[in-house]
């Protein structure tokens, strides 16, 4: 009895120390997630492109297929045949072949610290503000006609993310309408500067602006080349590379289409010749004055290939800064002023400078001898009657009026003003229903876009880049082949400047 009684006492602190604190629940066990190749696959469907890469569903999960397809092979729909190799998940391939399937969504999951059953749509939400945070963080957003690219945090040009449908659905935005109109007029006031002031400059001072006008023209020449190769053919490989529009069995489309535009501007030009020179052999009894107008004619139909590209261009600039999103559309709207304003001067130089007047004259003097002068045979010491058919001779050749009308300068120059403005204009009237995503707006762009590049590549190098500096066009003289080396070391200047600064707005518009 001791013994139980000593054995109680020594327990009682124990049990009460037992009743004070009473044990806590036992926490549930914690496990591992869930491996990829435990989690029951057999095949893969709804296979779609993220820029090279291959994905397919399976469930909610999105799987990164290991191979790359190429535009001249077709990837499968789906594949079958899925099995673990050990901790790794392999589909059949269309050649019978092991291709390991990743599960992303897993991955992803696991990186964040979050649930992977709603990882796909963590990963690849289209939300605008979603968006904006990633290309502001780790991507360079800009947009092409509507259509948004990021470049950067590992995203090639033209992958954004998500399947293959969402991406290419029109994308509910947020305009602010009142701003896109009030920049419309001062789009319109920058081009009316560019592309009027050297017309005007050229009207009220022309001896006192030669030099100027040589720098001016070789710069506007590298601003068309530029805005070709840099801006157009650039842009038009976006449209069709665009995995909205599908995989081209043709690769070479844009190019082909560029070449088209080539062949366009040649055509056109070589009838002006023709029937310019036609016209001069057919009909011995047009005056000077005729003959000068003929040629100019051929002048004018040159300016009017390039400005017919460059309004093709311009349409499209003001309808792709209308549709850019808030977010970008400052700093379009800012590149774009400079880039109208470039533009306006290479045109607005040249259409100041149509059949000048002393290119008009070598012209005729090459085009009309001069038949020898007459001696009266009764005086053979007679030299009144040369003297003075010489100088009526010499006057036929220049005293007519040579070059277009300001009006007609200044209507040429007016398409130019008011074309972005009219496809702004265009923009806000389409603005909450344009998608720069559907297929059909992506081969329009582009077609235009090829076009426009091939008209202005033979413009800029042809008519105005060889025209000015080796071969003369028009039966105009070279400007700058037999110029002085401060004359040709400014031209050049001028035409390096003009490339490098419309090359260089390249990178953001």
């Amino acid at each position: 009895m001791r013994v139980r009684a000593c054995l109680g006492l020594a327990l009682c602190p124990g049990l009460i120390a037992a009743d004070a604190n009473p044990p806590r629940p036992t926490a549930a066990p914690t496990y591992p997630p869930v491996k990829r190749h435990e989690i029951e696959v057999t095949a893969v469907t709804d296979c779609h492109l993220h820029g090279s890469d291959l994905y397919c569903m399976a469930g909610d999960h999105e799987y990164h297929i290991q191979t790359t397809p190429t535009q001249t092979t077709d990837y499968p729909a789906q594949f079958t045949g899925c099995h673990s190799h050990g901790s790794d998940l392999y589909c059949l391939g269309p050649d019978g072949e092991d291709l390991e399937a990743i599960n992303e969504t897993h991955r992803k999951g696991e990186e964040h610290g979050e649930d992977s059953g709603d990882g796909h749509a963590h990963e690849h939400g289209h939300e605008e503000e979603e968006e904006e945070e990633s290309s502001g963080d780790n991507q360079h957003c800009h947009f092409h006609a509507g259509v948004e690219h990021c470049v950067g945090g590992g995203e090639s040009e033209g992958s954004e993310g998500g399947s293959s449908s969402s991406r290419c659905e029109a994308r509910p935005r947020d305009y602010n309408v009142n701003l896109r109109i009030g920049l419309l007029f001062v789009i319109l006031a920058t081009s009316a500067l560019g592309v009027f002031g050297p017309i005007l400059l050229h009207r009220w001072m022309p001896s006192k602006l030669n030099l100027l006008f040589v720098i001016l023209k070789q710069f506007g020449t590298g601003i068309i080349i530029s805005t070709a190769f840099v801006h157009l053919y650039t842009h038009a490989a976006l449209m069709f590379g665009n995995e909205c529009i599908g995989v081209l069995e043709y690769e070479g489309v844009t190019s082909a289409i560029v070449m088209a535009g080539l062949f366009l501007s040649f055509i056109v030009e070589y009838a002006g010749h023709r029937a310019v020179r036609c016209k001069i052999r057919s009909e011995a009894a047009l005056t000077s004055k005729e003959r000068a107008q003929v040629i100019l004619s051929s002048e004018v139909v040159s300016i009017l290939v390039m400005e017919a590209g460059i309004l093709f261009h311009s349409l499209l600039i003001g309808l792709t800064l209308v549709i850019a999103g808030d977010s970008f559309f400052l700093t379009l709207f800012v590149v774009i002023i400079f880039h109208q304003m470039f533009e306006g001067i290479a045109l607005g130089t040249r259409i100041a400078t149509i059949g000048t007047s002393e290119n008009v004259f070598t012209v005729l003097s090459a085009a009309e001898p001069t038949a020898p002068p007459t001696r009266n045979p009764d005086r053979p010491d007679d030299k009144t009657t040369h003297q003075g058919e010489e100088t009526s001779t010499t006057s036929s050749i220049t005293t007519f009026p040579s070059g277009l009308s300001m009006k007609k300068k200044l209507i040429l120059a007016s398409l130019f003003a008011f074309i972005t403005p009219i496809g702004m204009a265009i923009g806000i009237g389409v603005l909450h229903q344009f998608n720069g995503n559907s297929k059909s707006t992506l081969i329009a762009i582009g077609t235009l876009d090829a076009l426009s590049a091939g008209i202005l590549i033979w413009v800029g190098v042809v008519e105005m880049w060889a025209g000015d500096w080796m071969t003369g066009v028009h039966g105009n003289k070279p400007d700058l082949a037999d110029a002085d080396w401060i004359t040709v070391t400014l031209g050049g200047l001028g035409l390096v400047s003009g490339l490098v600064i419309m090359s260089l707005l390249g990178k953001w518009a």
